[in-house]
């Protein structure tokens, strides 16, 4: 065992750009199909949640084909099937501007959003339904009921599984490297391919990872607090 660290080499210079931008283009695809599969979760719940049956089966079939499905999977298939999918001005917006990463956001978002849906409900689901029912006898709307009454109570309910799936996405974000989106993952490899300095560089990816979900459960639970602390008073 006469290898010897060098963490100067990866903290340094080029190498230490490499994994700056690396870490930036994590932040983008990570937040952006955070806040894109909340948004697409709660849709799909609220309209399975109308009970009209052409909507609620189009809901389960979209929630229960992209959870099971592999992700690494999707990512291939929106990478090499949008073309045949979107209209061909979007497929050129795409490929004139970041094909790539936007295929990457597709990708998580749709499935993430599976499984956020299903979160959401299950906290719907755990609200009794008289509140509803109060809710449309005060001459609330549907939509109305869910977004003033239900949906903020669900939220509530079901925040720490919200982080799981956040956290989840964020690290899941590392397999869009597979179709050339140069995140945090990619740009490791790529210093380890030119240093041969394989451990010290994804040491580094790794904490920082690490630091990424710690920094997102730090943040959702101190919005979690602050909201209880508003409803309180």
């Amino acid at each position: 065992m006469n290898y010897e660290f060098n963490w100067m080499i990866v903290l340094t210079g080029e190498y230490r750009e490499w994994i700056i931008h690396g870490l930036i283009i994590t932040l983008k695809i990570s937040g952006i199909s955070i806040l894109l599969s909340l948004l697409i979760g709660t849709l799909i719940t609220t309209l399975r949640m109308t009970k009209v049956k052409i909507l609620e089966w189009i809901t389960i079939s979209y929630i229960e084909f992209f959870r099971n499905t592999p992700l690494l999977i999707q990512l291939f298939f929106w990478y090499f099937g949008s073309y045949y999918i979107f209209p061909e001005n979007i497929n050129q917006w795409l490929y004139a501007h970041d094909y790539e990463f936007a295929v990457g956001v597709v990708s998580l978002t749709i499935y993430t959003s599976a499984f956020i849906a299903e979160e959401i409900r299950a906290g719907i689901m755990s609200i009794p339904k008289e509140q509803m029912e109060a809710s449309r006898a005060t001459g609330l709307s549907f939509i109305q009921a869910m977004a003033n009454v239900v949906l903020p109570q669900a939220f509530r309910i079901v925040i720490p599984t919200l982080i799981s799936q956040f956290l989840n996405l964020t690290k899941n974000s590392s397999l869009a490297m597979t179709i050339g989106v140069m995140e945090l993952t990619y740009m490791t490899r790529q210093i380890e391919s030119y240093s041969f300095r394989g451990f010290e560089a994804f040491t580094v990816a790794t904490l920082l990872y690490i630091s990424l979900s710690l920094t997102i459960s730090l943040i959702i639970n101190i919005y979690n607090k602050k909201f209880l602390r508003m409803i309180r008073y």
